[in-house]
């Protein structure tokens, strides 16, 4: 077949700044999908989007030619409406994980279709594969009957959903591509319209851990996602929310579940608490649920639990095996008497990557016993010798390497100074 386009016109046009016309952006998002645009091409292509930007018709067709790459799903079959949330991504951001089995015991379904992890922010999916024997990829079929079962399921995108988006997620991570809004907006959206739920509640990031760590930045791309759900059908509401600090206690993948087990047993870091309760109240609140209990009480009386469990056993977890644990680790002190006035996400989210919580290169297996363990946040006292990091790995040598990351990571001062914290919820877009 004779190309109707060549890559080659299609990366200048963009280097020069100029619109892609409708016809481009599809062929481009085909021919990348069908092997013809070679992955050299589309990384070129996807620098010049990051550097020159899409207006919204362009972002709009992107995201339209990357659902129409695959199928649509249909949950039109469940006794319950649907409902998602997608996280652009931070540290310590296992959210997701009590999140879904907390919306379905108090009466939607949730889909939770979920990524890897991408850059210094972890994946839901490597976190959930630290549990034994749990599976990630499930048939149509599969998903259906634990969402079915259990009113919530985790799982990966199937090979059909979106698959442009598949092998433009993980060419952005090794291309230096990740943050160009275009590019989220788009990857996000076309996944979750054409997953098919009925109402999806966005958490985008902002603060030094995320990769909108401008405010207004995230602003604009909680308005794109708002905008391409609208335009599909999706009841779609987003939250710009804090990652300045790292969320919780726990960066890395065992260590972030074993957090997750903390707060579905009714426990857990107040922050992790506070905003998976604001999460499912919104989700419930977007598909006109009025649970007979409460989210906060579901996480207190047990419900959110049993609805995990069940869901784990579903996808051949086992709940009762220990945890991965890393083979070393190392602690980081503070140096002097005071209050910790800061500790920077961005930072802690590098060391437990270089720790091997994440990848670095495409298909490259993490730990799953590596991270960061955090022993106090911003607003704590702490003791000159007293602990505030530990870090973990199974490869000591990648030790080094974390620490030159955490150089600078906290600040310690006087008991009066003040803390300069992002509000939880910065922004809300309906």
């Amino acid at each position: 077949m004779i190309e109707p386009f060549a890559a080659v016109e299609i990366i200048s046009a963009k280097r020069d700044k100029f619109e892609l016309s409708n016809a481009q952006i599809d062929w481009t998002i085909d021919a990348y999908t069908r092997g013809v645009i070679a992955d050299e091409q589309m990384s070129a292509l996807l620098m010049a989007i990051l550097l020159n930007g899409m207006n919204n018709r362009e972002i709009s067709r992107w995201t339209d030619a990357m659902i129409n790459s695959g199928e649509k799903m249909n949950w039109s079959m469940l006794d319950r409406p649907t409902v998602d949330k997608h996280s652009t991504g931070g540290v310590g951001d296992k959210i997701t994980l009590p999140l879904a089995p907390l919306v379905a015991a108090c009466g939607a379904a949730v889909p939770q279709l979920s990524g890897r992890g991408l850059g210094h922010t972890g994946g839901t999916l490597d976190k959930m594969e630290s549990i034994k024997g749990w599976r990630a990829s499930l048939s149509n079929a599969e998903m259906l009957k634990v969402l079915q079962d259990c009113g919530a399921v985790i799982c990966a995108a199937g090979a059909g959903l979106a698959p442009a988006d598949k092998k433009l997620y993980a060419l952005r991570d090794v291309t230096a591509t990740v943050e160009a809004i275009p590019l989220i907006a788009s990857s996000i959206m076309s996944k979750k319209i054409a997953e098919g739920t009925s109402a999806l509640i966005l958490d985008v990031k902002t603060g030094s851990g995320a990769f909108m760590s401008d405010p207004n930045d995230a602003g604009l791309l909680a308005r794109t996602m708002v905008e391409l759900g609208k335009r599909a059908g999706v009841n779609t509401r987003a939250l710009v929310t804090a990652m300045d600090v790292p969320l919780g206690l726990t960066a890395g993948n065992a260590l972030e579940v074993r957090e997750t087990l903390e707060v579905l047993s009714g426990g857990g870091p107040a922050d992790v608490v506070e905003l998976t309760v604001l999460l499912a109240n919104e989700m419930l609140d977007a598909v006109g649920v009025k649970p007979k209990v409460d989210p906060a009480t579901a996480l207190k009386n047990g419900m959110a639990m049993d609805a995990w469990r069940k869901m784990v056993v579903a996808q051949g977890g086992d709940n009762d095996a220990p945890l991965p644990v890393a083979k070393e680790k190392v602690e980081i002190f503070a140096d002097l008497d005071g209050k910790l006035l800061t500790l920077d996400a961005m930072k802690v989210g590098v060391a437990a990557w270089r720790l091997g919580a994440g990848r670095s290169k495409q298909g490259e297996l993490v730990q799953a016993g590596a991270g960061v363990e955090i022993h106090a946040k911003p607003g704590d006292l702490v003791k000159a010798g007293q602990k505030v990091l530990t870090l973990h790995t199974d490869e000591s040598n990648r030790f080094d390497r974390a620490k030159e990351a955490l150089i600078g990571a906290f600040s310690i001062g006087g008991i009066d100074a003040k803390i300069n914290r992002l509000p939880l919820v910065i922004e809300r877009v309906n």
